[in-house]
């Protein structure tokens, strides 16, 4: 295994053992479900938007360790972006999780997701990895259904 690799697996499960903005936000007047029926991982996103700009976001629920720093790691990654930066953040984490291996993220833009590069050579572990992310853009858009990833 590549250093790299290595330091990637030290972060995912760094965030899976500590969340980053792991907690209830009162203040979200946007918020929405996840559930991944495939794995059982469920997560509510709570997002506090001044104007255009994501002032505070947070997630709670239960999930396998890619899901839980998936969503820790993408609410640290989004937090003072505006709506426009997350949906292109989101179309780059997407890409990345979707492609081929051999696919090297663009790091200048997607910074320390580029942990969650090697998702793609597991294609049931996407579902996991994207599952805060979909959810995020329900929350965003107010769609009033849960997610889900089936």
């Amino acid at each position: 295994m590549s250093d790299l690799s290595e330091l990637y697996q030290e972060v995912i499960l760094d965030h899976n053992k500590r969340p980053r903005n792991f907690r209830v936000l009162d203040a979200a007047a946007h918020r929405a479900v996840g559930h991944n029926p495939l794995c059982g991982d469920q997560i509510t996103v709570f997002v506090q938007l001044d104007g255009d700009v994501i002032r505070d976001v947070s997630f709670q629920g239960a999930g396998c360790a890619i899901s839980k720093a998936s969503a820790s790691m993408m609410t640290d990654a989004v937090k003072g972006k505006t709506v426009a930066e997350v949906q292109d953040l989101f179309h780059q984490f997407h890409a990345m999780v979707t492609s081929t291996p051999d696919a090297l993220p663009d790091v200048d833009r997607v910074g320390k997701l580029a942990a969650f590069a090697g998702v793609c050579e597991f294609p049931a572990r996407v579902k996991c990895a994207s599952l805060a992310w979909h959810t995020l853009q329900a929350a965003l858009h107010q769609v009033p259904d849960p997610v889900t990833t089936e």
